[in-house]
């Protein structure tokens, strides 16, 4: 999200309030059409919490949803065989209420995602409302053993890295750091797994700030935080490279840059050097959520065409599909099948961006395919 008038969120991408004239929509690229059809499987709905997040890992599929959404659901949810939602780890953990101490409880979650060792993170925001500020002990990161649902560790993000303003967005991992995007006050954080501690770099960094000429369109209109304030969202997506020697990040509306992580990595680097070494990687339409793959192709979803793409360490970028009932597809999730798995959250449609009037198209779907369905595979 992008930040600097005031800002307000959006689940896995944070709107910035920001009033902008826009003359024009993303970039043009290069775009291939698959020539056979791909097959939409769903694989849960729901009607009690708009998901934007999904992970799977121990066997089990995990989901989550923000708060600010107005929904009942849990903050996390565990999906059961029969297609039921389960508070994940506990009630207690889904059970906070303003007022309570949240330190072990999710006021908000924006993301989950699983590291390499195949224990399942989630990504607290700690902001109760969107653009809001985080509550005491609300904004946090929880490492759980997605088999067993025992809580392994608590990473707090206290005032001086969740800021006023901020809005946690995401996570990537690459050895013993994680990295994370905020969405709401523009910045990476740093993260070092085993110690803890936590840095903010590249704070309100061109690289980190949406800009104002690339606005969302979504069924033909610019999406909008209130009237004539186009939604903004500071940075969001990332990234690390096969190898680990990059970070692919950027706003929402794109583009994105790349930074080398060794850099990232170093607490000594000034913020004037590490700027410095930040590159154009691609530019990408406004997306609602990406994911890497091992050989390094990134899968995303286009938002103004409901589509889902690839594009190939070439840089060759694939249309898989584009289908209605993938209106703001969310946070993709390469499943250990090979399927990719998609949350549709229809963020857009919510009330708070249509003077308090739902548009969402209810249930909520959670649906997956197989991106590499009708491709040929080589001959021996």
């Amino acid at each position: 999200m992008k930040q600097h008038p005031r800002q307000a969120f959006l689940g896995k991408g944070l709107p910035k309030i920001a009033i902008a004239v826009f003359t024009g929509c993303v970039a043009a690229c290069t775009y291939s059409v698959p020539s056979h059809a791909q097959t939409i499987r769903i694989e849960a709905t729901t009607t009690a919490m708009d998901w934007n997040a999904v992970a799977l890992a121990g066997g089990h599929v995990f989901v989550a949803g923000p708060r600010w959404s107005g929904f009942s659901g849990p903050a996390v949810g565990l999906l059961t065989k029969s297609k039921e939602i389960e508070p994940f780890p506990d009630a207690d953990w889904n059970g906070w209420k303003p007022g309570q101490d949240a330190t072990h409880r999710f006021v908000s979650v924006n993301a989950l995602h699983v590291a390499p060792d195949g224990m399942l993170w989630v990504v607290d925001t700690g902001t109760p409302s969107l653009g809001g500020s985080p509550v005491s002990a609300g904004a946090k990161l929880v490492r759980i053993d997605p088999a067993t649902g025992h809580v392994l560790r608590i990473y707090p993000l206290g005032p001086e890295i969740a800021q006023a303003g901020s809005y946690i967005d995401d996570i990537r991992f690459n050895g013993m750091h994680a990295y994370l995007t905020d969405a709401g006050k523009a910045a990476l954080i740093v993260l070092d797994i085993k110690t803890g501690q936590a840095r903010r770099v590249l704070d309100n960094d061109v690289s980190t700030r949406a800009r104002t000429d690339r606005p969302i369109i979504m069924d033909g209109h610019v999406v909008e935080n209130h009237l004539h304030q186009p939604l903004l969202v500071n940075v969001d997506p990332l990234e690390v490279s096969p190898d680990g020697k990059w970070l692919y990040f950027g706003p929402l509306e794109g583009p994105w840059s790349q930074v080398p992580t060794a850099l990232l990595d170093d607490p000594d680097a000034s913020s004037t050097d590490l700027s410095a070494t930040v590159k154009p990687w691609v530019d990408l339409p406004p997306i609602g959520g990406s994911s890497m793959d091992a050989a390094g192709n990134l899968y995303f979803t286009n938002l103004r065409d409901n589509g889902v793409y690839r594009r190939d360490v070439s840089g060759k970028i694939t249309r898989l599909l584009s289908d209605s009932r993938l209106h703001w597809a969310d946070a993709p999730c390469l499943a250990p099948d090979g399927r990719l798995w998609l949350p549709v959250a229809q963020l857009d449609r919510l009330p708070m961006f249509h003077q308090g009037h739902s548009r969402s198209h209810q249930p909520f779907l959670l649906v997956s395919i197989d991106p590499h369905a009708g491709q040929i595979k080589p001959g021996r």
